[in-house]
């Protein structure tokens, strides 16, 4: 359903798109004054104007026992619309497909609506709930509804699974389903891509987050969008400007992830109007909307919602009409069902009038032959030949190329000729003004002669036609264990386009490397998953994920006409453990991390890098007990494990003061049964003389670090403070205790090897630098054998 939102001085139209039925069911509320009544896939609540008046009136969407306030854009995001006229009589819709809707099978509906009018005293409020079962099983595969706020389009679930894209071959997809399904994604949207008309992905919080709304029901799919969006865009279709919204919806079926087209393009103009007449022009073919041929089944219109038929149409003096790209509602001013209003602007009386039309619509098949009479002549008069784009036909060769030339005598001795030429003949000009539409010209000269004295002149005919016509390309993909294999067939301009493989577009050079081949009719690619064209998307232990994108685009528009984005699961090992107490380990630049640089990849002891990177991929090799590896020991087996992680050091050493953003960090593990006990016997000389502390005072240099993470592994750096902290929870100031952790190190004083051991030390008065005679001071070192970690607490936090 369409509708027309809020043109010059008169209200919204409502039009039907589809094979919808009018369903008009009336009911009167308890309450005086209230009339609700359901028309096809809406409901409609009429308040008369004693009843709002002098009130000011709130909507609530009854779901169950909650009420939900109907703000302006919680109304346009959920289904929801509201139009008065200056005297009050106000009107509700309600699509049946709305947020806060009871849908029983997509066949009963049951809507509730709680109206609080309050008067001048906030506390003198009157409620009346209103509540409207409706039934509506004639539901068109698609359906687009525009409403005054809104456009929405739903579509049959079992036609959109015909549109998916972007298979994943022999089910190695199969994980992806069953982590969507474990999170409660089934049978629900699981992300968006809408077109404006470059992609936007959103998953569904962002897009709901954003003011949109998609959901499913037992046998429909469901999207909405307010008007003026980021994510909408306006269309010249016919002349008349259209909003168009154009959305991508991945969801979950039972055989698997699906992603459907869908779309709505909603009038914003096309009305003219004289002092007697008012009249609405729509696109007899909608071009963002059809992809095929479509077959007028039936055309009605309507006011306010409801459907009139041809006596009432007549009655009131409406007329329906179509031209070669409109359909024509006319209203004569003044009809019953609209009314006048007075203005004075500018101190000038002014008259207006307010009338609002309903249309439904299937737009209609065309006929692929120009024809053009040309006529009428006196008898002596002979058509000779006839000058096309490619030169002069006489009407004998004309014939023979398949063109079809008659000459027509009328009874009163006059004759003309006619002339029939197929849209696909060579003479006629093509030119695609619009991705879907062609638009066909016939230039003409007609040669003719009087006779006896075969006097020639000359008739020039111009003849243009457009149709919506064009057969996109199709595309479909498939992956074995290394590989993705491509497939496209050709549409009505056969290889006429140009391929965009991930960011590229395909040449002659990639074309031999990822095996292109093409006949007259389709072409095919087989790409490695490590192509440079594809993007990994996932590592898990055991495989990588890997996709690759395919674009094909009008050469001369950059139109999409077609694309593919086709991702599935390669079998990969990220980490291997070798019997000699070797591990090898592939990190992998996945798309989330596009700023990250394989080859700055390390190992927990920074100094332990890659053997092999690229721009893409980092290769680990090392012994287990080196690189910062720990070792853990369990019962039967011990595990060894260590991390890949950027380094935040730059060539000189000195700490970066930017991070790789975001973060990338992959943890690689092997695991070792432990079947033998090896029992070491070891001896030790007596030492000379016990080590002993010397005992001073002086200044202990002391550093403080904060940490970023409980495992004390990533610090604040110099230029990250002041660091702030707030000891709060739920907005309350905590009472809770702290405690401070500190490592003490011991130091070799006669030693300048250990940076922390450099400071100054102090002995106390009377205490000698001698020592015993024959022992000689051991060096020590910083090593983790002499830290020993202090702890000091707790702090206790007040509020005062």
């Amino acid at each position: 359903m369409l509708r027309l939102g809020n043109i010059l001085l008169w209200m919204a139209a409502a039009v039907i798109l589809g094979q919808a039925r009018s369903n008009l069911k009336l009911y009167l509320q308890s309450s005086s004054g209230l009339r609700s009544d359901c028309a096809a896939n809406v409901m409609r609540l009429s308040l008369d104007k004693a009843l709002a008046v002098g009130n000011q009136l709130e909507v609530e969407a009854i779901n169950g026992t909650k009420h939900i306030l109907l703000t302006p854009s919680m109304a346009a995001q959920c289904g929801y619309s509201m139009e008065s006229d200056p005297w009050g009589n106000t009107r509700i819709y309600t699509s049946l497909m709305g947020c806060f809707v009871d849908n029983k099978d997509d066949a009963t509906f049951n809507v509730g609506l709680r109206l609080q009018m309050y008067g001048e005293d906030p506390s003198d409020v009157v409620s009346h709930d209103v509540s409207q079962t409706c039934s509506y099983t004639r539901w068109a595969s698609r359906e687009i509804l525009c409403d005054r706020n809104y456009m929405e389009v739903s579509q049959h679930m079992v036609n959109l699974d015909a549109e998916a894209k972007g298979q994943t071959g022999d089910g190695k997809d199969e994980t992806l389903s069953a982590n969507l399904e474990a999170s409660g994604a089934s049978r629900v949207i699981w992300k968006m891509t809408f077109y404006t008309p470059e992609p936007v992905a959103m998953v569904l919080q962002e897009a709901e987050q954003a003011g949109y709304a998609a959901k499913t029901t037992s046998s429909r799919l469901v999207m909405r969008s307010p008007y003026n969006t980021a994510e909408t865009y306006s269309e010249d279709v016919a002349g008349v400007p259209m909003e168009v919204f154009r959305v991508s919806a991945y969801y979950m079926a039972p055989q698997g992830l699906n992603v459907v087209n869908l779309a709505a393009a909603c009038p914003k103009g096309g009305v003219l109007f004289t002092e007697d007449m008012i009249s609405w022009h729509v696109p007899r073919r909608v071009t963002p909307l059809l992809d095929g041929r479509i077959t007028v089944s039936e055309m009605h219109m309507g006011i306010n919602g409801q459907r009139l038929d041809r006596s009432q149409m007549a009655a009131r003096g409406y007329t329906l009409s179509t031209t070669d790209f409109h359909i024509v509602v006319e209203i004569p001013v003044g009809s019953p069902d609209g009314y006048y209003k007075s203005h004075a602007p500018d101190y000038q009386y002014h008259i207006t009038y307010f009338v609002e039309p309903m249309l439904e619509d299937d737009t209609v098949p065309e006929t692929r032959v120009f024809s053009v009479l040309l006529g009428t002549f006196l008898h002596d008069v002979e058509l000779s030949n006839i000058t096309f784009s490619t030169g002069v036909l006489t009407v004998e060769e004309s014939n023979a190329k398949g063109f079809t030339v008659q000459e027509h005598s009328l009874a009163n001795g006059s004759k003309s000729f006619s002339l029939q030429v197929p849209f696909d003949a060579d003479v006629v000009l093509k030119h695609n003004p619009e991705r879907l539409v062609t638009s066909y010209f016939l230039p003409l000269i007609f040669g003719l002669i009087v006779l006896p004295e075969e006097t020639p002149f000359a008739l020039p005919v111009d003849l243009q036609a457009s149709l919506q016509d064009v057969v996109l390309p199709i595309m479909a993909g498939t992956c074995d264990q290394n590989q993705f294999y491509i497939s496209v067939k050709f549409g009505s301009h056969g290889s006429n386009f140009k391929a965009v493989v991930g960011p590229r577009e395909l040449t002659a050079e990639m074309a031999e490397d990822y095996n292109f081949y093409e006949n007259g009719t389709h072409l095919s690619l087989i790409l490695p998953y490590t192509a440079k064209d594809a993007v990994f998307e996932l590592l898990t232990a055991e495989s990588v994920k890997s996709r690759i994108d395919l674009l094909l685009l009008d050469r001369a528009n950059d139109w999409v006409l077609a694309d593919l984005y086709l991702a599935c699961y390669f079998p990969l090992k990220a980490t291997e453990c070798h019997p000699n107490g070797t591990m090898t380990a592939v990190a992998v630049k996945v798309e989330s991390t596009r700023n990250l640089k394989p080859s700055q990849l390390t190992l927990k002891d920074q100094s332990c890098t890659p053997q092999f990177s690229d721009d893409r991929v980092a290769y680990f090799s090392f012994s287990v007990d080196t690189c910062g590896t720990t070792r853990t020991f369990f019962d039967d087996y011990m595990m060894y494990e260590n991390e890949i992680r950027p380094s935040y050091n730059n060539a000189k050493g000195a700490a970066n003061t930017s991070p790789v953003d975001p973060d990338y960090r992959q943890t690689i593990s092997c695991f070792y049964v432990v079947n033998e006990t090896q029992t070491v016997a070891f001896s030790a000389k007596p030492r000379t003389y016990e080590p002993a502390a010397e005992i001073g005072t002086g200044q202990l240099m002391v550093q403080m670090r904060l940490s970023q993470d409980p495992s004390y592994e990533l610090f604040y750096q110099a230029e990250d403070y002041p660091v702030m902290f707030t000891f709060t929870k739920d907005d309350e100031v905590l009472n809770d205790q702290i405690y401070v952790h500190c490592d003490a190190v011991i130091c070799d004083t006669s030693s300048q090897a250990d940076g922390s051991c450099r400071g100054q030390c102090v002995h106390p008065p009377g205490q000698s630098y001698s020592r015993p005679a024959g022992v000689k001071k051991e060096r020590r070192s910083t090593d983790s054998t002499r830290q020993r970690q202090i702890s000091s607490g707790a702090i206790i936090l007040s509020n005062l």
